[in-house]
């Protein structure tokens, strides 16, 4: 066993099932995923920290805990189709392509997208789109979505992004209120959504996601 494969066993038996996420799909994804591949190269000693990972601009990994109670509230089925927005280096993507049927990775960042490409092919995973544009926008052209993952902070949810989900579709999204957050999970229910609580958790707020602020003298 090689030193990255203990410590991402370490990872999942400590920061993930003590978590109570014990669906084996997530459980063996994880397991699978060689984090270390999918984080800044200065970073890849602390791929399997307790923490989010900063990948540069403001953006991050979601630290293991958080992200595998994500998949757990959304409950990603094997036959769904899966938007990932704010895929960075692609570790998000490459975790969710082992569950579900497809992911469309979105990336604003045309060289992150890049290196989430070959990493992603350097796996072997061949059920991921990467896509390059605003994380605002979304990428239309491939949903609707049956799930929506928001792989950062956000203080709301453009119509745009929500507009891509299908009728009974699930979004998962970190609501950040100054430096505290939570994570919520919405249903779309009757052309209307519906959320509600998960977890609690902490991250930089995307691009495109922040409310305008009023102007003041």
């Amino acid at each position: 066993m090689s030193d990255f494969t203990a410590r991402r066993v370490m990872m999942v038996d400590t920061q993930v099932r003590p978590s109570d996420v014990t669906k084996f799909p997530i459980i063996d994804a994880m397991l699978d995923v060689a984090r270390e591949n999918f984080v800044p190269r200065d970073r890849r000693e602390a791929a399997y920290m307790d923490g989010n990972i900063p990948l540069g601009a403001g953006r991050t990994v979601l630290e293991p805990r958080s992200f595998a109670k994500m998949l757990d509230a959304l409950d990603l089925q094997n036959d769904e189709l899966v938007l990932d927005i704010g895929s960075g280096l692609g570790y998000s993507a490459a975790v969710m392509a082992h569950i579900a049927q497809a992911i469309v990775a979105c990336e604003a960042d045309e060289n992150m997208s890049a290196e989430s490409e070959v990493a992603l092919n350097d796996a072997g995973i061949d059920n991921v789109i990467a896509h390059v544009g605003a994380l605002d926008v979304g990428v239309p052209e491939h949903g609707p979505y049956d799930v929506i993952a928001i792989q950062g902070g956000v203080e709301l949810v453009p119509d745009a992004i929500l507009e891509q989900l299908k009728e009974g579709g699930r979004i998962a999204a970190l609501f950040m209120e100054g430096a505290l957050g939570e994570v919520r999970v919405g249903h779309k229910i009757g052309g209307r959504m519906n959320w509600r609580l998960a977890f609690n958790a902490s991250a930089p707020i995307l691009p495109g996601f922040a409310k305008e602020r009023a102007f003041a003298l």
